[in-house]
């Protein structure tokens, strides 16, 4: 008789202690599996939240003083110090090793103007790194698209009684209001956005800028790396790093990680103690039959394939039961831990898979050796007394 169909014959006839050993380790296999698809959505929603919070690192010339500020930068009635950046060193910047964290570098010349009578606080921009760096905005209107063309705060649609197409005079030149900002809460309420290149022939600042805006996707990595990096490209220029709400959510879920990691050994080495408990007890039930085999000729190893076989059958079924509990129940938790909802987890995550049923009959036949071991050593003289 083929020992595999004696390993699956046994199983047939002991199902109450499959159905238990199944249980077991696949209760295991679903929690890590449970937690490893809700930390990777977690990681996923860290991911966005820091796109969506712009710039994480600022960059300006070192200088004391402040006056008007935007992001802690003095434009207006003061010195700004020995130091200037300019928009060549946005390549500089590209040239650090960690580069490929950097998404969106964001170039701006700030300075105060006179607008309908008041003082305002004027931004030079790239536009296009602009709306990408600030996901949030909200125009009403369209984006600047040609020469002459601003975007404006709530605020200063309010107090300057500028509306949609409507033209202002800036230095003797004409703008048209291409957009206007919807309430954002911040500083950007009471801005004047032109292009960069304009501003800085209209103020006449050719090439220099105020501050430069980076967005580094960094986090799974250091900001500070990054920023010390910059700074030995930039010694003229003080480096920030800006501290968001999103270093609380960071580190929330790197200690759901390690709790994580603490359950998953804690209930893996529970299922390994649930299977060698089950299969050693299976062994002391099954004294005769292992007698009858080593009587017949049954070697040791033959013994410890029959008894690893069935392991591996076992343990092969609570691997993919497990998967698709912990799929599941990662459908059901992640929409309670995630800010935005969460994602449907994908039924079929096939690496995944692999990963549940490789760990699975590893633990299986780990926890099955000393059982399998225990039946091969049995002396077949004293098993057949027992008859």
């Amino acid at each position: 008789m083929n020992l595999y169909n004696i390993s699956f014959n046994n199983l047939r006839r002991r199902k109450a202690k499959m159905v238990f050993t199944v249980l077991g380790l696949a209760i295991a296999i679903s929690t890590v599996v449970t937690l490893i698809t809700v930390s990777k959505a977690m990681n996923a929603e860290i991911a966005e939240r820091l796109d969506e919070y712009g710039a994480n690192i600022v960059i300006v010339p070192k200088s004391d003083d402040l006056s008007l500020t935007y992001g802690g930068m003095a434009v207006s009635g003061i010195s700004l110090g020995a130091h200037k950046i300019y928009e060549k060193d946005t390549d500089r910047i590209q040239g650090i090793k960690n580069r490929d964290n950097i998404k969106i570098i964001a170039p701006k010349l700030l300075n105060a103007a006179t607008i309908v009578q008041r003082n305002v606080l004027v931004v030079g921009v790239r536009f296009d790194d602009e709306l990408a760096l600030k996901k949030w905005w909200r125009l009403t209107g369209r984006r600047p698209g040609v020469n002459h063309e601003a975007i404006i705060g709530s605020e200063v649609r309010v107090k300057l009684q500028l509306g949609l197409q409507q033209s202002f005079d800036l230095r003797g030149e004409t703008f048209v209001v291409a957009g206007i900002l919807e309430p954002t809460g911040s500083q950007d309420d009471g801005i004047v956005f032109i292009d960069l290149k304009q501003a800085q022939r209209i103020f006449g600042k050719p090439g220099e800028l105020s501050l430069i805006e980076v967005a580094a996707l960094c986090y799974d990595c250091p900001i500070e790396e990054i920023v010390r990096q910059t700074s030995e490209k930039l010694p003229e220029a003080r480096v920030m790093a800006i501290r968001q709400t999103i270093e609380s959510k960071m580190e929330a879920m790197h200690r759901f990680e390690h709790f994580s990691y603490g359950i998953s050994i804690v209930v893996l080495l529970v299922a390994a103690l649930i299977v060698t408990t089950t299969m050693t007890a299976s062994v002391n039930e099954r004294t005769r039959e292992i007698g009858v085999f080593r009587a017949i000729g049954f070697r040791q190893t033959h013994i410890m394939k029959i008894i690893l076989s069935e392991a591996f059958l076992t343990c092969l079924i609570a691997g993919a039961v497990g998967y698709f509990v912990g799929v599941g129940a990662a459908r059901i938790v992640s929409p309670l831990l995630l800010m935005n909802g969460g994602e449907s987890s994908p039924l079929m995550n096939y690496p995944l898979l692999g990963g549940s049923l490789a760990l699975a009959v590893f633990i299986g036949i780990l926890a099955s050796i000393y059982p399998a071991f225990k039946a091969s050593r049995l002396d077949p003289t004293l098993a057949l007394r027992a008859l």
